[in-house]
């Protein structure tokens, strides 16, 4: 390595996040016992994409460049990879244990709009950062990760103004539904990676996916259009979600921003999320595969301010495997079309443990501040949906405390439909709701328990 870069190298290392010992604060008093995840343990060797043959001039393709970084870091025990400013065009990125991949300010990894780049062996599409059975791994700096979105998702015509359609078609594409429906298929500039756009659209890859993985971090980079959802830790532990801004354009298809899947001892603080579908959101996967995965479980979501999205915070819809010891509180919704959503449907439903939620501050809600749904359809773009008809797996929200929640003009309050089987011992206390549409509108009485409950309207 130059002399130079070794020098660089040293005072970068110096700016990189302490990753122990930072959050035993945020643990105290907290109304279910949940431990402080474990941080992932980073050599301290340095190392620059630009020792690798990287070039940021946002038309290089860099995939090779961060394959050999990558490589290089693992056969000498793991890292750090720094991404300096520029533009960094690249195809899919896995990341091995014991690595940090570390953007600097000013420095942006774009994927690349070709989708063919992320073709595997077997057919399928790899995401744009993953991991898989991997310990001690990390994505932090400054930086911001472009998931080149509008190449991958369908658009549907009335989420769009005028302008906006005719940009898409600038691109190329296909339109169907008798033109309700544009889908990035038979485009100007790049291939097909399916015969037809229907089975394209099934192809859309997540931005950032860690799959059984231990001691994961990603702190303080910007997540942005992705193709699908943003990110999504499945079947971890040890996950660290800090001042992370996750965005994406408001109707974009999928578009969630954290998904956490069947992990257990996370942390998600002080993160910013502006998206096109649920914002921070809590699943456990469905049917008999989940029971086997297991729960998700000893999550403490709080300091977070979300945005646009269809809920703030989420459960479901698919939550088999179970979801218990949850602490959220101190979070800001602020123009959430739901403000607290839980969702479901016999066939993609488990059991909710100890779910306590409190002190969040709503506005601007379009439609229900705190909504209980058992008969939720999956939807996928340019298809049908339809309900499981099934006696098994049927969601059973349970054990779930609301407490002082302040909301300001949501359409309606409270609404909760199911029997008392699937929603029983749901309290809200201390609550004040400012409703413009509904005060409630439940199927069922005593489905929730309300404790100096303030309903108001004008």
């Amino acid at each position: 390595m130059k002399r130079t870069t070794i020098i660089a190298a040293l005072v970068l290392l110096a700016a990189f996040p302490a990753f122990a010992g930072d959050y035993a604060r945020l643990y105290n008093a907290l109304p279910v016992p949940i431990s402080e995840p474990a941080a992932p343990s980073i050599p301290d060797l340095t190392v620059s994409i630009l020792d690798f043959g990287g070039v940021g001039d946002g038309v290089t393709l860099n995939t090779e460049a961060f394959r050999k970084a990558i490589a290089s870091l693992d056969k000498r025990g793991g890292g750090h990879l720094v991404v300096p400013a520029g533009i960094w065009l690249t195809g899919p990125i896995s990341l091995k244990n014991r690595i940090d991949l570390h953007l600097e300010r000013n420095a942006m990894l774009l994927l690349t709009p070709d989708k063919a780049q992320h073709l595997r062996d077997d057919g399928k599409t790899a995401p744009g950062i993953s991991a898989s059975k991997r310990e001690d791994i990390s994505i932090t700096g400054e930086g911001t990760i472009d998931g080149n979105g509008e190449w991958w998702r369908a658009v549907k015509r009335g989420k769009v103004s005028d302008v906006e359609w005719k940009d898409y078609h600038l691109m190329g594409g296909t339109d169907a539904e008798e033109g309700a429906l544009w889908y990035p298929f038979n485009l100007k500039h790049f291939g097909n990676i399916a015969e037809g756009y229907r089975e394209q659209e099934k192809m859309r890859v997540h931005l950032i996916r860690f799959t059984d993985c231990r001691r994961v971090l990603v702190k303080g980079v910007t997540i942005q259009n992705s193709p699908r959802f943003h990110l999504v830790p499945q079947r971890c532990s040890d996950v660290i979600i800090d001042g992370v801004t996750v965005r994406c354009p408001w109707n974009a298809q999928n578009g969630d921003g954290i998904d956490l899947m069947q992990s257990r001892d996370v942390l998600v603080t002080g993160c910013t999320v502006d998206v096109g579908d649920d914002g921070i959101c809590l699943k456990a996967g469905g049917g008999q595969a989940a029971l086997k995965a297991g729960a998700t479980e000893r999550v403490l979501i709080c300091g977070n301010t979300v945005y646009h999205a269809h809920g703030g915070f989420v459960i479901g819809s698919e939550f088999s495997g179970g979801i218990r010891d949850v602490v959220v509180h101190g979070n800001t919704f602020s123009g959430t079309d739901t403000g607290l959503r839980f969702k479901s449907a016999p066939g993609r439903g488990g059991k909710t443990e100890r779910v306590r939620i409190s002190d969040v501050i709503m506005s601007d809600i379009r439609d229900q501040a705190v909504v209980f749904e058992t008969t939720y359809t999956n939807v996928q773009v340019g298809e049908k949906g339809s309900r499981e008809e099934t006696d098994q797996f049927v969601p059973e929200f349970c054990d779930i405390t609301i407490e002082r929640v302040v909301c300001r003009d949501a359409r309606i309050a409270l609404q909760a439909h199911g029997t008392p089987a699937m929603i029983h011992d749901v309290v809200l206390r201390d609550c004040t709701f400012f409703w413009t549409g509904a005060e409630s509108d439940f199927s069922a009485p005593g489905l929730l328990t309300l404790e100096n409950v303030k309903l108001l309207s004008y």
